[in-house]
C-alpha cells in the first residue's frame, strides 16, 4: 500500500518531468551546436522515460498525474522568450536550462524532505530525477 507521502512525491516528480520536457521543447529549435542539441535530446528522452514510470505507478494506485504549476510554467515561458528575444544563442539556452535544472534540484530535494515517509520506489525515482538534473547542468557548462 502506498502512503500519502509516496503518492505526493510521485505526483511532484511527475509534474517536474513534464516541466523539464516542456522547457527543453521551448528552446530546442534555437540550439545551434549539434553536441548541445544531442545532450538535450537525450535528457528529454530520459525525462519522458521516468515520467512514464511515474505515470504507470500512479495509475496502478488509481491516482491521477499532476501537471506543472501553471504560474511556474507561465513564468518560465515568459523568461525564456524574453531572454531568447534579447540574445538567441547557445549560451542563453545553456543559462536558461541550467537555471531550470537548479530549480528542479532544489524543488525535488524539498519534496524528498517534505515527504520523508515515501516508500523506497518513490524516493529512488525522485533521486534519479535529481541526479538527471544535476548531470544535465554539469554536461552543458561548456556552453555557458
Amino acid at each position: 500500500m502506498q502512503t500519502n507521502d509516496s503518492i505526493n512525491l510521485l505526483k511532484e516528480c511527475d509534474a517536474g518531468t513534464k516541466m523539464a520536457v516542456s522547457s527543453i521543447d521551448e528552446v530546442m529549435n534555437e540550439v545551434k551546436n549539434p553536441k548541445f542539441k544531442n545532450i538535450l535530446v537525450e535528457c528529454r528522452g530520459k525525462h519522458i522515460e521516468i515520467g512514464n514510470k511515474l505515470h504507470e505507478i500512479l495509475l496502478q494506485h488509481d491516482q491521477k498525474d499532476k501537471e506543472p504549476n501553471p504560474i511556474a510554467k507561465g513564468m518560465s515561458w515568459m523568461k525564456t522568450n524574453l531572454k531568447m528575444t534579447m540574445n538567441d544563442n547557445d549560451t542563453t539556452v545553456a543559462d536558461l536550462i541550467t537555471d531550470g535544472c537548479n530549480m528542479g534540484v532544489k524543488s525535488l530535494n524539498r519534496y524528498l524532505n517534505q515527504y520523508s515517509k515515501a516508500n523506497e520506489t518513490a524516493a529512488n525515482l525522485c533521486k534519479e530525477l535529481i541526479h538527471l538534473e544535476e548531470k544535465l547542468a554539469a554536461d552543458i557548462r561548456s556552453f555557458l
